[in-house]
């Protein structure tokens, strides 16, 4: 096999994939990512058992078509590091050669057939999302998931695919996140009960792969699995097993006090409180008074800090303790030029955050004997 093509692309492939590929594993091979060249088409493909990917390098140039294999993480190296507009690739009798401009690279000859076949897309019932949407509600909920918990469902991201909605939700249990975004159905998708859990590292590729915000991105769920297709990437994976936990029954319906913030200024005194914690004192108590919300936070043998917001709040005075980890992480995937809705209680109910496109996340407060 011999191709050549443009070294940025195949290195923002390489990068792409790396995401599947396993660091350690009993299966050395699952350490490589497999090139084919067939039919005028380069693809890469990766895996680590569970999830999949094949990813298409775009304008390659096929000399001679076939396969071959490359360790993932030595060859991006190689790729970012090599000088010039153009790689080439290919299999010799007794090594695979990398050429760039002025550098030239021959690493070990591994058997492609080896490799395990990665699954492609050839649905012909599925949901259909604009790329932008999925981009969204992946980055407003991973970040809620628990990669430590040992209840299996709370380690992916469930996804609830209607005919006109597909909402995602996440949580540790600590914090929960939900969000919306508009969806359309190609011919008959099945309606999987319960809605699927996807892995969150499934979605992490996913995320890194989707195309222009406006391409149309193709997902096909069935009872163990999931196919999706998107920008250049067909991305497989095994749902996650375990029951997601009813999460709408935990949303609060009602609360005492509510107000609008600005997210980039709410954002920007969070991070500020953030400074003077640690992972023994990481609380920070929110304190709401007429027009004001102040962020009190501190750690022994690091100090205190107070930092001041004017809000437009004229409740009785209410503090909360939060860890400003979990508020920032929400805030920080909104549009800062858009206000985000707190909807209150106590000081010892949950806080509500909420935007004007659907989407809700709530954070557990932390007990104020710290």
């Amino acid at each position: 096999m011999k191709m050549t093509c443009q070294r940025q692309a195949l290195a923002a492939a390489f990068q792409t994939v790396s995401g599947i590929v396993p660091g350690k594993t009993t299966k050395t091979v699952l350490m490589n990512t497999k090139v084919e060249a067939f039919d005028g088409a380069v693809t890469l493909l990766a895996t680590d058992g569970e999830s999949s990917i094949r990813y298409t390098i775009p304008d390659a140039t096929i000399e001679t078509p076939g396969a071959l294999l490359l360790p993932t993480s030595r060859t991006l190296t190689i790729l970012r590091e090599l000088q010039g507009e153009q790689v080439t690739l290919e299999s010799l009798a007794s090594n695979v050669r990398i050429k760039g401009e002025r550098a030239d690279y021959k690493l070990g000859l591994e058997n492609p057939d080896l490799f395990p076949t990665i699954a492609d897309f050839k649905e012909e019932n599925y949901h259909v999302i604009d790329a932008g949407t999925l981009r969204q509600l992946i980055r407003r909920t991973i970040f809620a998931v628990d990669t430590e918990s040992t209840r299996y469902a709370l380690g992916g991201v469930q996804v609830e695919l209607g005919t006109d909605k597909v909402t995602m939700a996440a949580t540790d249990t600590r914090r929960l996140s939900v969000a919306q975004g508009k969806c359309a159905v190609h011919g008959t998708p099945a309606q999987i009960t319960p809605a699927p859990v996807v892995p969150a590292k499934a979605l992490a590729v996913i995320d890194r792969s989707l195309g222009d915000d406006t391409a149309q991105v193709h997902v096909a769920v069935r009872s163990n699995d999931m196919l999706l297709r998107g920008g250049l990437a067909t991305i497989y994976t095994r749902l996650v097993e375990g029951r997601f936990p009813a999460y709408q029954d935990v949303i609060p319906t009602e609360c005492t006090v509510s107000l609008d913030l600005p997210v980039e200024g709410f954002l920007a005194v969070v991070r500020q409180s953030q400074i003077v914690t640690n992972e023994e004192s990481r609380g920070v108590d929110f304190e709401f008074r007429d027009g004001l919300m102040t962020l009190i936070s501190q750690a022994p043998d690091i100090g205190e800090s107070r930092v001041d917001l004017p809000i437009s709040y004229d409740a009785q005075p209410l503090t909360v303790s939060l860890d400003p980890k979990f508020v920032s992480e929400f805030l920080r995937v909104l549009d800062t030029s858009k206000t985000v809705h707190v909807e209150l209680t106590d000081g010892e109910s949950a806080v509500v955050l909420k935007t004007d496109d659907g989407a809700v996340y709530i954070v557990m407060p932390l007990s104020r004997d710290r």
